[in-house]
C-alpha cells in the first residue's frame, strides 16, 4: 500500500499541463433529445492535434489533449475543439459548456460492466446524474520537485476556484439552487470516495489512508467481468483477509473520485465545464496558481482561510463576498504569473477579460446563465 501511494507522488521536473474537456452534446433542433454517442462519433473527423476522443456514460464528449507546456497544450486542444465544433455544427449538433445538463433527465448510453456496477453502487437520484448529466474540465499538472507543495496548493485553492468557475445552475429547465449543481451532485455521493483527501503534510500517507478507508465498489474477475461489493466493506477490510493484489489496489484507486487525485501527476477534478470559447481561462488560472511559486504565495494568503468552504462555493459561487474577494486576489496573482509561464498575450487578455466580466463584479458564469433565460446555455449569452 505504501509503495503504491508513494509512486503516485514521485517527484520529477517539468511543468507539463494536460487538459480533458467534457461537453454535453445537444441537437440544435430538439434540445430535449438525447443524442446517441454513435451519431456524435460519426460526425467527428480526425483531429489534427492528436486529441483523444472518448465518451462518458451518458454520451458526454471528452477531448483529451496531449500534455505539454501551458500555451502549447491550450493551443493544440483549442484547434482540435474548433475542428470538432465545426463538424458537429454541420451535423446539427452543439457542444454545451455547462457542468450539469440544464434540461434533460439522465440516460445512460454505455453499459460496460464497470458502469453497471457503478450505477448500482451510487444509486439514485445522484448516481445517474453524476454518470450521465455532468461535465467538467480536468486539469492535469506535473508534480514538480516538491509534490507535497503542489498537492497542498491544489486543495487549498479548491473552493475559490470552484466558485470562480461555477457554471451549472440549471436542471430540469430551471434554477437548481446551486451555482455549481455539478459539485452539489458529487457532494451527495459516497463521501468515502468523493470527499477531499485530508492534507496533513504527508501526501503519500494521506492517500494510502484514503484508499484503505474507501468502500469497495467492485472486485474484478476474469476478463471484463466485475463482482459488485454490497456489504459496505472497505479496502482496509479486504486487506485484513490477505487477498487483494497490487493490481486490485491500483484498480480500486480508479474508482475513487476526490476533487484532487494523484496518479504520478495531479488530476484537478473540481472545475465545471466552461463555454468552448473560455475554457482556456480556467486552465491558465489553475496552472498559474499551482505551478508558479510567487503566484501561489499570493493566492494562498487570500484563499487559505476559506479552504473548507466547498459547500458555500458550490451553492453561492462568487456571490459569497469572502470567496469573491479571494478570487480577485487569485486572478491578480495569475495575471502576473502567466507571462512567466510562457502564456501568450492573447491568453493573458482572455484571463483579464474573464476577471472583468465575472470576478470583479462577483458573478460566476452561472449567474449569466440564470439571467439570460432559456437556451442561453447553448451559447452562453450569444457567444459562439
Amino acid at each position: 500500500m505504501g509503495d503504491y501511494a508513494r509512486r503516485c507522488f514521485r517527484a520529477g521536473g517539468g511543468d507539463r499541463v494536460g487538459v480533458e474537456l467534457e461537453f454535453l452534446v445537444f441537437d440544435r433542433a430538439d434540445v430535449a433529445r438525447h443524442v446517441p454517442l454513435e451519431q456524435v462519433a460519426r460526425a467527428l473527423p480526425p483531429l489534427p492535434g492528436g486529441s483523444r476522443v472518448t465518451f462518458e456514460p451518458g454520451g458526454q464528449l471528452e477531448l483529451s489533449g496531449p500534455a505539454g507546456p501551458l500555451s502549447g497544450a491550450i493551443d493544440g486542444l483549442t484547434a482540435d475543439l474548433a475542428v470538432a465544433r465545426r463538424a458537429l455544427e454541420a451535423a446539427g449538433l452543439a457542444l454545451a459548456g455547462v457542468g450539469l445538463d440544464p434540461v434533460r433527465p439522465p440516460r445512460r448510453q454505455l453499459s460496460l460492466p464497470r458502469y453497471e456496477v457503478m450505477a448500482e453502487f451510487f444509486g439514485g437520484p445522484y448516481g445517474p446524474l453524476m454518470m450521465c448529466s455532468t461535465a467538467s474540465i480536468q486539469v492535469n499538472l506535473d508534480l514538480g520537485w516538491r509534490p507535497e507543495t503542489r498537492w497542498e496548493r491544489a486543495h487549498l485553492l479548491g473552493p475559490v476556484l470552484t466558485a470562480a468557475f461555477a457554471n451549472s445552475p440549471l436542471s430540469g429547465g430551471r434554477p437548481c439552487g446551486w451555482m455549481s449543481g455539478r459539485q452539489a451532485v458529487w457532494d451527495n455521493l459516497d463521501p468515502t470516495r468523493t470527499a477531499p483527501v485530508p492534507v496533513s503534510g504527508d501526501p503519500a500517507a494521506d492517500w494510502a489512508d484514503y484508499l484503505l478507508d474507501a468502500r469497495l465498489m467492485l472486485v474484478r474477475e476474469d476478463g471484463d467481468r466485475c463482482r459488485p461489493v454490497r456489504d459496505g466493506s472497505t479496502f482496509r477490510d479486504w486487506l485484513a483477509t490477505g487477498e487483494p493484489t497490487a493490481a486490485d489496489l491500483a484498480y480500486h484507486a480508479t474508482t475513487v473520485f476526490p476533487p484532487v487525485r494523484p496518479r504520478g501527476w495531479l488530476e484537478i477534478r473540481y472545475l465545471d465545464a466552461q463555454h468552448p470559447a473560455t475554457w482556456p481561462v480556467c486552465v491558465a488560472v489553475t496552472c498559474a496558481l499551482i505551478a508558479d511559486d510567487r503566484a501561489a504565495d499570493a493566492a494562498l494568503a487570500a484563499a487559505e482561510p476559506y479552504r473548507e468552504m466547498w459547500p458555500e462555493a458550490a451553492r453561492c459561487g462568487l456571490a459569497d463576498p469572502r470567496l469573491a474577494k479571494a478570487a480577485e486576489a487569485c486572478f491578480r496573482a495569475a495575471l502576473e504569473a502567466l507571462p512567466r509561464l510562457g502564456a501568450t498575450p492573447a491568453l493573458v487578455g482572455e484571463v483579464a477579460a474573464f476577471a472583468d466580466r465575472h470576478v470583479t463584479p462577483g458573478r460566476s458564469p452561472a449567474a449569466d446563465l440564470i439571467d439570460l433565460g432559456p437556451r442561453a446555455w447553448l451559447t452562453e449569452g450569444g457567444r459562439v
